[in-house]
């Protein structure tokens, strides 16, 4: 199946200034996550941005990038523009990689586009947890499936709730309890893509202070592709900057 890779990618982040053109083993973050996505498959692979100098780093060692307006809310809205500025299709399978991902599996984007149709207009992923310090901590996401694979709830506290197993102490993981963490990662159709952005904001999302439960408190479903390995972590911090710079000097 078909589906291209958008990355969002802004300058403005507080923790760590100009993330995206951090350098990796000589090349920036933003073009180590691009060419992560081009090995999924995908059919292209575009740098979503608002920043010049994200524009000439991927240019200077020829990524597809398209400039965008300043003021979107987020990197959803950014991939909408510059899904609309290309002109796809409306069953175009669009997927959304953070541009602080530079060591993502290139097989879970595959897999998470694969599960956009007709009648799911949105997929994320999921990998089991087994640590109590995880499932008990609000900075995890969690998310619950139903037995089609879809998510009925996303949330920064422990679910499923183990009455029993967690009645006495959690400071251990009952037997046979099992809790899936979202993994930000998200693959849409361009016509809900499109949509995406004219949703009103929920209830939900604002007390969660997750995005993702507006697409819920709608009534779109989410399928959530599963896997059972843990994604390498995401760089936000400089010490997350520390080790995806010595795996690229080791590779």
């Amino acid at each position: 199946m078909s589906f291209i890779v958008i990355i969002p990618a802004r300058l403005a982040s507080t923790r760590l200034p100009n993330k995206p053109l951090a350098d990796l083993g000589g090349k920036p973050m933003v073009v180590r996550v691009a060419e992560r996505a081009a090995l999924s498959g995908a059919s292209e692979v575009v740098v979503a941005t608002d920043h010049a100098g994200i524009v000439a780093a991927c240019e200077q060692h020829g990524v597809q990038v398209r400039m965008t307006r300043s003021d979107h809310p987020s990197g959803t809205d950014r991939i909408a523009e510059v899904a609309s500025s290309m002109g796809l299709a409306a069953d175009s399978v669009v997927v959304n990689v953070q541009g602080d991902e530079p060591l993502i599996d290139p097989a879970l984007i595959a897999s998470t586009a694969s599960l956009v149709k007709n009648g799911v207009p949105m997929a994320t992923a999921a990998h089991p947890i087994h640590e109590a310090a995880e499932i008990f901590n609000p900075n995890v996401v969690k998310v619950i499936l139903d037995k089609a694979g879809r998510a009925l709830y996303f949330s920064r506290a422990t679910i499923p709730w183990n009455r029993d197993g967690f009645g006495g102490s959690t400071a251990a993981v009952p037997a046979g309890y099992t809790a899936l963490r979202h993994i930000g990662l998200y693959a849409y159709s361009n016509a809900f893509l499109q949509t995406y952005p004219t949703l009103a904001l929920s209830p939900l999302e604002q007390v969660e202070a997750l995005e993702q439960l507006r697409v819920l408190w709608h009534g779109f479903p989410i399928a959530v592709h599963v896997t059972q390995d843990a994604p390498a972590a995401g760089v936000d911090t400089p010490e997350d900057l520390a080790r995806a710079r010595r795996h690229f000097i080791h590779h």
